[in-house]
């Protein structure tokens, strides 16, 4: 290939130069007296650009076409104009970028002479080239006559000079035209930033179960999975973290996309049953209280008395808690019942889950007093839940001290879930081998008062102010004696005693014993560190009157740390036929109440 861009001899002359050339217009032929002038023209052209400095590589703006000179092309042109350019520019197999620098005519000056049919301008696609009419050559000059129809462009000669700057090469109008995209795909962003805050939205209008750091821990996760580079596959475990727990799943990275503030939502509820078969008809009030703006990360419901049939129980609750809950696990001693529901999407960050129980009467067979705990690890955290039944009677106050001491003593936990911290952990004492314990149930302490006295002092009770009724409270009294319940804490009371009513009734106890109105029903908790455990309420269920005990709930947020992988994790395991179980009730009692609304606006329209 020559300078000027003769590559093609007379021998070897392709299909599609013969085409072309029987497709030129069999018009007048210049001499060659016009072929030798407009050489001349180039070489001078190109004499006076190396006078003044010009450099071939020296990359220059796209002209526009002549139509749009002094006008602005419309965007969906200027698209289109980059589509087809960089097709051909792909397509092209014998152009080379590097060649299509050396341009030979000044793409602003209208005076300057270029050779027509060898060059195009830039930003032009070679079908206009092919198409203007400048690109048919003189069919008298014979140099021009054997070019190829294709572009030829010569190859860059080395020079003296010093190559540009890398911003300047050949690279850098498809980068600038890459950076476009940008604009051109604004709207694109803006509906994506759109379509992002109305998802987050809609979860946090639709998810009724989550709490308010929960909802933030989906916001950032639910509409697009962080990307995961295969290096930091190759180096994570899931199931063998590292010594710091660092890029694990219990790690810190897991713990800050779904808790960024480390606090987990804990909703506990105990409540005797009295052995009543017939359950509530509704148990939304008991633990999708109206009053509290979202719903928690875990519930966990003990129960003392409980109903003959516990797998029903168990049911009631999956069907109440909706699809946005699992259970985790499910214990029980006799009458108590122990049941862990969490929210879906957290499983896999909890461990293998253990249970234990432990007898409080003479005759172990007889498993109506007594406790039945569960422990596992959620991330770094221990947690252990408790719930018990003490001895009964007013006045067997160590009776039931003696219960706590040999819970506290008896319970085989944890069995092969590793303690967290063992230098604050005592043999005798399973409430100190755990992080966050929470301990509930009826703890059966009562008032130290007269039946006639204490009713008094509740009917000149005003508002949730109960410091006269909590003067008489035997468990208060022990506790600060630490004769029970060591190292545990109990909220503020501010709701009327839960013992004991007459059922279906608010009426206390009418019977011929009448027994004194006493806050049996208790919940309590402890935690290794200062402050880890915040108290958002705590109070009692009213509408729930199926029982001579009144339901009593408490909300919790509990601090957070991360963990390592090498604790026995649980693998996301559920009660999966409960889960379904629950579900398909849900969906009969919604169908069952829009068939109710759907027949009683037809009476009304006929009535």
């Amino acid at each position: 290939m020559t300078e000027n861009g003769d590559g093609a001899r007379p021998g070897n002359r392709s299909p599609a130069t013969v085409a072309n050339d029987a497709r030129a217009p069999k018009g007048p032929s210049l001499d060659r007296k016009m072929c030798k002038e407009f050489n001349n023209a180039l070489k001078l052209q190109q004499a006076a650009r190396n006078a003044a400095g010009d450099s071939p590589y020296q990359p220059r703006p796209p002209s526009l076409p002549n139509k749009w000179k002094g006008k602005k092309m419309p965007e969906e042109n200027v698209r289109a104009r980059k589509l087809r350019s960089s097709q051909e520019s792909l397509s092209d197999p014998v152009g080379s970028s590097t060649d299509s620098l050396k341009e030979l005519g000044s793409p602003t000056s209208e005076s300057s002479v270029a050779p027509p049919g060898v060059f195009r301008k830039r930003g032009s696609s070679l079908s206009d080239c092919e198409g203007s009419p400048t690109a048919e050559p003189p069919s008298d000059c014979p140099e021009l006559r054997l070019r190829s129809s294709r572009v030829r462009l010569s190859p860059v000669q080395s020079r003296s000079a010093p190559l540009p700057a890398l911003r300047h090469n050949f690279m850098s109008a498809a980068l600038k035209a890459t950076n476009r995209i940008d604009k051109d795909c604004s709207d694109y962003c803006a509906r994506r930033s759109d379509e992002r805050l109305l998802l987050h939205r809609n979860l946090s209008e639709s998810d009724a179960g989550s709490d308010s750091l929960s909802v933030t821990s989906m916001r950032s996760t639910s509409s697009v999975l962080s990307p995961i580079k295969p290096q930091e596959v190759r180096n994570r475990s899931f199931l063998e973290g590292g010594g710091l727990g660092s890029g694990a799943l219990l790690g810190v990275e897991e713990l800050q996309r779904y808790f960024p503030d480390r606090r987990l939502g804990v909703y506990v509820v105990t409540w005797n049953m009295q052995g009543e078969k017939g359950l509530p008809s509704n148990l939304d009030d008991l633990l999708l209280p109206t009053d509290s703006e979202f719903a928690q990360d875990f519930y966990i419901i003990g129960v003392q008395e409980g109903c003959p049939d516990r797998r029903e129980w168990e049911t009631r609750l999956q069907e109440s808690l909706g699809p946005h809950y699992v259970m985790l696990y499910g214990a029980s001693h006799g009458v108590l019942y122990l049941s862990a529901f969490i929210r879906r999407d957290l499983i896999w960050f909890c461990s293998e889950v253990e249970h234990a129980t432990v007898t409080t009467r003479i005759i172990s067979q007889i498993k109506t007093k007594g406790a039945v705990a569960v422990a596992f690890t959620f991330f770094g955290t221990s947690f252990l839940f408790i719930t018990s039944h003490f001895t009964s009677g007013d006045a067997k106050v160590y009776e039931r001290i003696l219960d706590y001491n040999k819970i506290v003593e008896a319970l085989a936990l944890p069995k092969g879930l590793p303690d967290t911290n063992p230098y604050r952990s005592t043999s005798s004492d399973v409430t100190t081998r755990f992080d966050q314990v929470f301990w509930f149930g009826d703890f059966n302490f009562r008032l130290g008062h007269e039946r006639a006295s204490v009713d008094t002092i509740i009917k000149s009770t005003s508002g949730d102010h109960m410091d006269a009724l909590m003067e008489h409270d035997q468990l208060s009294k022990e506790m600060k004696d630490g004769s029970i319940f060591k190292g545990f804490r109990e909220a503020g009371i501010h709701f009327l005693p839960t013992y004991k009513f007459d059922i279906g009734s608010d009426v206390y106890d009418t019977s011929a014993k009448q027994r004194t109105p006493s806050y049996t029903d208790r919940i309590l908790f402890r935690t290794r560190y200062a402050d880890d455990i915040h108290v958002l309420k705590y109070a009692s269920c009213s509408s729930i009157k199926t029982s001579d005990h009144r339901p009593v709930i408490g909300i919790y947020h509990v601090k957070l740390k991360a963990g390592r992988d090498t604790i026995p994790l649980g693998a996301g395991q559920f009660d999966r036929s409960l889960y379904l179980e629950g579900i398909k009730r849900r969906i009969s009692r919604e169908l069952k109440m829009r068939e109710a609304m759907k027949n009683q606006s037809s009476v009304c329209a006929i009535s």
